[in-house]
């Protein structure tokens, strides 16, 4: 019981609505269900008038009619829910409301507010419908908060008949479409060469009979000169071919042979 104390004395009381003028009327008992009228009230004779304050105290809000100098508390009624019968329109008009007071020992009693202004009445009907709707809420809240597997569960599933549209750019070709795929070069003889590696430069590709301009010359070696000449003439078959073979390429690279020259069997025309 200490605990439930301390919890209620640490609550605070906030004002909701303050109308500086309010009338309060004798209400005639309800003789049926139908609801009440303001019209039967003696409206140009109130039974008391002065200020209404409406505060909340955790969920319950109380309407307060209190004196407009002073500000004693003339009566009080305790609304635990809205709408209900601690509150209650009335049929024939928006300015009135028939309120239940209480007076802290059991005993209760209906009477009869009404405002001047529509909007005061207005304000004063917000005022509880904002209140009790925070209260709802926070039930909601505190409700999910100790059954969190209750709440409801995002549904991520397709349904039947469902789909999703990508639209990707550049991601995806037709097949056999341009571009889709690189070829390879192919050697004059027909053969695929496989394409270069990354930063590498591809190997230059010749016809065949035919050695590449860039190729570079071998190392002369001593004693055995070694001309372009030599290197385009076809290769003998076997090496006892006659020495003097090389006498015209030896005369036309400039070499001083005072060797006969021999006739190799050319047909002159």
């Amino acid at each position: 019981m200490a605990a439930v104390a301390t919890a209620e004395e640490e609550e605070y009381e906030a004002v909701l609505c303050v109308k500086p003028v309010v009338h309060v009327y004798r209400v005639p008992p309800r003789a049926s269900n139908r609801g009440y009228r303001a019209a039967e009230w003696q409206l140009d004779q109130p039974a008391w008038s002065g200020r209404l304050r409406i505060t909340a105290k955790g969920k319950v809000a109380f309407i307060k009619l209190e004196d407009k100098t002073s500000g004693e508390l003339f009566a009080q009624a305790p609304v635990e829910q809205f709408p209900s019968i601690a509150v209650e329109s009335v049929t024939d008009s928006s300015r009135y409301f028939v309120i239940r007071i209480e007076d802290g020992n059991g005993r209760r009693a209906f009477i009869g507010v009404g405002f001047v202004d529509r909007g005061d009445a207005f304000d004063f009907n917000v005022a509880l419908q904002d209140h009790f709707k925070w209260v709802r809420q926070q039930s909601e809240l505190a409700r999910q908060a100790e059954n969190p597997d209750q709440g409801p569960k995002l549904d991520l599933g397709f349904k039947e008949g469902q789909t999703i549209k990508l639209n990707i750019a550049n991601m995806k070709k037709k097949e056999g479409a341009p571009g889709n795929t690189r070829p390879r070069p192919v050697s004059a003889g027909g053969l695929s060469l496989l394409p270069p590696p990354p930063g590498g430069k591809p190997a230059p590709v010749c016809p065949p009979g035919e050695r590449p301009s860039s190729v570079s010359t071998p190392t002369q070696l001593p004693g055995t000169p070694i001309t372009d000449s030599l290197l385009l003439w076809p290769q003998p078959d076997a090496p006892s071919a006659p020495a003097d073979t090389w006498g015209d390429f030896a005369k036309a690279s400039g070499s001083s042979s005072n060797q006969p020259q021999t006739n190799m069997g050319w047909v002159q025309f």
